[in-house]
């Protein structure tokens, strides 16, 4: 195994088999869009499949509709992706998350442009196989692993602006060359910022700049004239690729989006608590690392030993003292921007710290190209781990991860419903609201004024609203624990059709 895997390079340590790379590559690609097809979960996977398929149906790609209401909580393009994706497989799990999976593999294959630049820089003995390594450590890091599966924004943000940091830093080290080298790499910073800016919002434009701000920082150095006068021409790029959203969408809504997409879901998310996401300040230091996870001893090692280097060369105490990397430098400025503007906002959740996780990777890929050249013996045991890592992905996406999200998801209630003939009747939410009934129930729930799912908060109140309606039967979405209690209603024949773990779906018929 080991000769498969290594061959002697003399001084400089292993490198990895030709050939098992490119296994490696096409299992990774295979497990990335390996068990896509479970039922949506949480709160945000259905309503962002939804509103796809809304923007599908209408054949509307700007403003985005939930239950026909506009929805201007996130950009349009986890969106287009997921509607781009049902043209081509049809409405289904799979392709409201096929996006998702490219933007995970882009990030992975963005790491390896990254890593196979630093070798070729700083020569190819001092690292090893770097490319390789940010990619295996990338491939099989869980942060990613587990949003790349996911039809959610957080992997949708992460790719541009790792594309975005990428093309920095290639321009930046290249600044000495003239033409395309140094240009095109620049340019393509500008676009994946205005990719960026599609993909979540205003922080798709925050953290490249402060992030290559701080990297100034660290390297104790100002930007060039060169980088400088970038800013112009650059601006004209990243404004040309948001504006194809932005202003249209503000054009066919006026205020309304300002209010609801700015104010609402950009500043008042990041002052208050007010979408209930409340966690300490010091969360997303304890998060970040889990995110590594497989390779966390790695990470903290890399940290350990920056943190060494940094101390030792600012008290000057040793002349030998060696000095950090210029992509050690980029990423912990990569890292620590999001990790620390995340910490002071009143909401918190853990894909939010997912930009910063590709920094990780970085350190900790470096980390290990430089274990791997110290101690080859080391690299096919680390190869197999990462082999083991994916295959144990793959059997929980076919075991394990169905079974929860069967449980989890209202899908199977609601297909045992229709299969029992009721696929028209109204669907009712009863003291819960069900998020996930808005992809797998679509067009038969109740809405208040202002679009949102309406709760319902007792029996009688969903008589009233029966009535009101002329329905004489419903479908109706309540805990389990209420289901004791609908004996005691003389107004209505309830009849329990199904149940997960957590909630029932019942049908009400009116005396």
């Amino acid at each position: 195994m080991a000769d498969e895997i290594t061959k002697d390079t003399g001084k400089s340590g292993s490198s990895i088999n030709r050939f098992v790379w490119i296994v490696f590559v096409l299992f990774t690609i295979f497990t990335y869009l390996f068990g896509l097809t479970i039922p949506l979960l949480g709160p945000d996977e259905p309503r962002y499949a939804q509103v796809a398929r809304e923007m599908f149906d209408r054949h509307n790609w700007i403003t985005p509709t939930l239950g026909g209401f506009p929805w201007f909580e996130k950009p349009a393009l986890l969106y287009w992706l997921e509607a781009a994706s049902y043209s081509v497989f049809g409405v289904s799990e799979f392709a409201a998350r096929f996006g998702s999976a490219l933007f995970g593999l882009g990030i992975i294959l963005a790491l390896w442009a990254m890593g196979n630049f630093a070798a070729k820089l700083d020569g190819r003995s001092a690292v090893g196989d770097l490319a390789k390594w940010l990619s295996i450590v990338g491939a099989t890091t869980v942060g990613i692993i587990v949003f790349a599966r996911g039809a959610s924004f957080d992997i949708i943000l992460t790719f541009p602006i790792t594309a975005a940091l990428v093309g920095f830093y290639i321009a930046d080290r290249s600044e000495n060359r003239s033409g395309a080298s140094y240009y095109f790499p620049l340019a393509s910073f500008y676009f994946f910022v205005g990719i960026a800016l599609l993909a979540k919002g205003l922080v798709g434009i925050v953290f490249p700049f402060a992030i290559v701000v701080f990297y100034f920082v660290l390297s104790r150095r100002f930007p060039s004239g060169k980088f400088i006068g970038s800013l112009v021409w650059g601006t004209l790029i990243w404004l040309a690729v948001a504006t194809t959203w932005y202003i249209p969408v503000y054009l066919d809504n006026g205020y309304r989006f300002i209010d609801e997409f700015f104010i609402q879901h950009h500043f008042q998310r990041f002052t208050s608590n007010k979408y209930q996401h409340p966690q300490p300040f010091y969360f997303f230091f304890w998060v970040l690392p889990l995110m590594t996870i497989p390779w966390l001893p790695f990470f903290i090692a890399a940290v350990w030993k920056f943190a060494k280097r940094s101390f030792t060369g600012l008290l000057r105490e040793k002349p030998e003292a060696q000095t950090n990397s210029s992509l050690t430098l980029f990423a912990v400025a990569w890292m620590l921007v999001p990790l620390v503007f995340f910490s002071f906002s009143g909401s918190k959740l853990p894909g939010y710290i997912l930009p910063s996780v590709p920094a990780a990777i970085i350190l900790t890929g470096e980390f290990v190209a430089r274990f791997a050249v110290n101690k080859p013996s080391w690299t096919p045991p680390l190869i197999v781990f990462a082999f083991v890592t994916l295959i144990a992905v793959c059997i929980l996406s076919k075991t394990v991860v169905p079974r929860y999200a069967d449980d989890d998801s209202v899908k199977s209630m609601i297909a045992s419903a229709d299969k029992a003939g009721y696929a028209t009747d109204k669907l009712l939410s009863l003291h819960t609201v069900s998020h996930n009934a808005e992809f797998y129930g679509a067009g038969r729930l109740i809405r208040n004024e202002d679009g949102t799912q309406r709760r319902f908060n007792g029996v009688p109140e969903i008589v009233e609203v029966m009535r009101a309606d002329g329905i004489t039967e419903s479908l109706v979405i309540m805990p389990i624990a209420y289901t004791r209690e609908m004996p005691i209603y003389d107004m209505i024949v309830p009849t329990v059709l199904s149940t997960n773990s957590e909630f029932a779906i019942v049908r009400f018929v009116l005396k």
